[in-house]
């Protein structure tokens, strides 16, 4: 059976469905206790952000035991597509942002909107607020629209975006506290990322060159490819290609332990492009050569 897909193109569109009047063509707030909408699927070609007020039992959008639970925020970029459940989103008491990129034009919000990165998350890696945390979003929300309510001019593109701007640097401040809240959780993943790469070490797949991906690592790991690189970063101060190199260097420390392995063979069997490069490397890591580390450790 197909699948039903509401393809909403516009703000305007986005307000007739939901029951609201166009104040701004490109951009709109929408109290979604006053909405009413019951689609499987929305498709939204603009900026959305959605924030679902819920309750403590409600274990919905990756929310877990050890995460607030007075609200959620779920961020899609233009193109993307959300399922609703009825029941559990657009009924119950919450917000919508919707913006338009044409809104972002030549404003500071526009230079820099994709390092939001939280934008390029998963629906199930949500932002979960505390209720402090829910009413500066709410107030913020508030803030935009009442620039809504008043007469577009020269200087309404300016002050929305800052107001938008300054709602996203309290989400990227927030989602950084639940890193924090979420550290014995975070360690596991760090601890899954660990074996996943010695595995790959040891399958020979580095003889072809082939360095493990974020989104390879990620997709292992059932995450967003955003989401595992912002919490790789947090909780480790590197990307996966800086985290890869310690933990190939790792390997080869063992490996030029054990009998008959030689420098060679070592960078053969983790992917270093030549044995020359390896050493250079390894040395400058270490402080010494791999063929003098052996003599070294005995």
């Amino acid at each position: 059976m197909k699948e039903n897909i509401l393809n909403i193109e516009t703000i305007h569109e986005c307000n007739c469905c939901l029951g609201y009047k166009t104040l701004h063509p490109l951009v709109s707030v929408i109290d979604l206790e006053q909405a009413n909408l019951e689609q499987c699927t929305i498709k939204f070609d603009f900026y959305t952000i959605i924030m679902i007020q819920g309750e403590v039992e409600d274990f919905l959008y990756g929310r877990k035991y050890y995460d607030y639970s007075n609200a959620s925020l779920l961020f899609l970029t233009p193109g993307e597509s959300i399922k609703i459940d009825p029941n559990k989103l657009l009924r119950r008491k919450g917000w919508l942002l919707a913006f338009h990129p044409d809104l972002l034009c030549r404003t500071s919000l526009g230079g820099h909107i994709k390092d939001y990165t939280f934008f390029f998350y998963k629906p199930d890696e949500a932002l979960h607020l505390s209720l402090r945390e829910k009413s500066k979003i709410v107030d913020c929300l508030h803030n935009i629209g009442d620039e809504l309510e008043h007469s577009i001019d020269c200087h309404s593109k300016t002050l929305i975006s800052r107001h938008i701007e300054l709602l996203l640097d309290y989400c990227t401040r927030f989602y950084e506290r639940q890193f924090i809240t979420r550290c014995e959780a975070n360690k596991s993943i760090i601890l899954q990322t660990n074996i996943l790469l010695d595995e790959y070490i040891q399958s020979g797949k580095l003889k072809k060159g082939v360095l493990p991906s974020v989104e390879y690592c990620a997709g292992k790991l059932h995450l967003s490819s955003r989401y595992f690189s912002d919490l790789l970063y947090f909780e480790t101060g590197q990307n996966i290609q800086e985290y890869f190199q310690f933990k190939r260097l790792e390997a080869s420390r063992r490996m030029l332990l054990e009998p008959g392995n030689t420098a060679g063979m070592v960078a053969e069997k983790l992917g270093y492009a030549s044995v020359q490069y390896f050493s250079r490397v390894f040395k400058k890591i270490t402080g010494i050569a791999p063929s003098d580390y052996r003599l070294a450790q005995n």
